[in-house]
């Protein structure tokens, strides 16, 4: 189990039953690397130019990620590419929102009144320690600024900890493709095999 815990603005709001988090993931479809997901509560300072992660730049959301870390409250959930294979994909994204929204919520020292989540699942029924109201937004990772500031967070510290694998594991272009199934890293597969960050119940490295 993993958790990270963001360093929280005082103006956050955190009475109980009036927090609303925010959150979305990061890492669903690589090869390699963990899933993660982050949990994020605004604050009072408003947040010029939040929208879903993937419709950012690389230097827009690095613009973006210490102005959301500074003025908000916020925590991550990891669950690394083992865990993923033992339980697959999807519940490992459930988990990983779980375990982001329970470290927030310890930390906020409040219950959320709601919990917005980017897509049409959320973990409620589907991980054994989800307690709290949610709500699935298809497409809220650009409708709701709380979820946009998770979506960056997320995106901004996988991408991090794949740059750095990469150091570890040079042949398969990790700090381009984020562990993604491009034609570098395939290539690289069959040539240099899996590495233990590889997730192996994904087909494209299960057929290796």
């Amino acid at each position: 189990m993993k958790v990270v815990i963001g360093t929280f603005s005082s103006d956050a709001k955190c009475l109980q039953g009036q927090v609303v988090i925010g959150v979305d993931e990061a890492g669903r479809g690589p090869l390699a690397g963990p899933v993660v997901a982050a949990a994020c509560v605004l604050g009072t300072a408003v947040l010029a130019g939040l929208d879903d992660s993937k419709k950012l730049s690389a230097k827009r959301r690095a613009v973006l990620e210490p102005q959301i870390q500074a003025s908000c409250r916020w925590a991550l959930g990891v669950v690394d590419a083992a865990e993923i294979d033992r339980i697959n994909i999807f519940a490992a994204t459930m988990l990983a929102m779980t375990r982001a929204v329970a470290a927030l919520v310890t930390e906020l020292g409040a219950e959320p009144g709601q919990v917005l989540i980017d897509g049409n699942k959320t973990p409620h029924g589907r991980v054994a320690e989800w307690r709290w109201n949610a709500r699935a937004i298809v497409g809220g990772d650009a409708l709701e600024p709380c979820i946009s500031a998770a979506s960056i967070l997320a995106k901004e510290y996988r991408d991090r900890l794949m740059r750095a694998a990469a150091l570890d594991y040079p042949h398969y272009g990790w700090e381009r493709n984020m562990g993604y199934g491009t034609a570098e890293h395939m290539a690289a597969l069959q040539v240099h095999g899996p590495t233990p960050l590889h997730r192996r119940s994904f087909a494209p490295v299960a057929l290796l």
